[in-house]
């Protein structure tokens, strides 16, 4: 396959990546949800360890496990946000948004 055989390779798993993060985001609002209502913590450190270390278990490479762990660390930091602001009630005042959120419209 040439370079551009490989790029429409990336583009297709991108989608269907972005597709799954979008799934584990709706379950992630749920859990926001739930913890909004049985006063439960956003961060659970314990549990984050746990997700790592499943997915590592499953890693079949190339990624090296410490690369998956940093990129599950940002998945987790980014669905945590989308729990604070489920938790958060909706007459509270916005967050302040970072520069990389000024370039995006939801």
């Amino acid at each position: 396959m040439d370079i551009s055989g490989w790029r429409k390779k990336i583009d297709d798993v991108d989608r269907k990546l972005a597709a799954l993060l979008n799934e584990r985001a709706s379950a992630v609002v749920e859990i926001g949800r739930l913890k909004r209502n049985t006063n439960l913590p956003i961060y659970e450190p314990d549990r984050e360890r746990e997700v790592i270390a499943n997915v590592q278990q499953s890693n079949k490479g190339p990624l090296a496990a410490r690369d998956l762990a940093r990129i599950y660390e940002r998945i987790m930091d980014v669905m945590r946000s989308i729990q604070k602001h489920e938790i958060v009630p909706e007459d509270s005042p916005a967050s302040h948004e970072t520069e990389i959120d000024s370039q995006f419209e939801d």
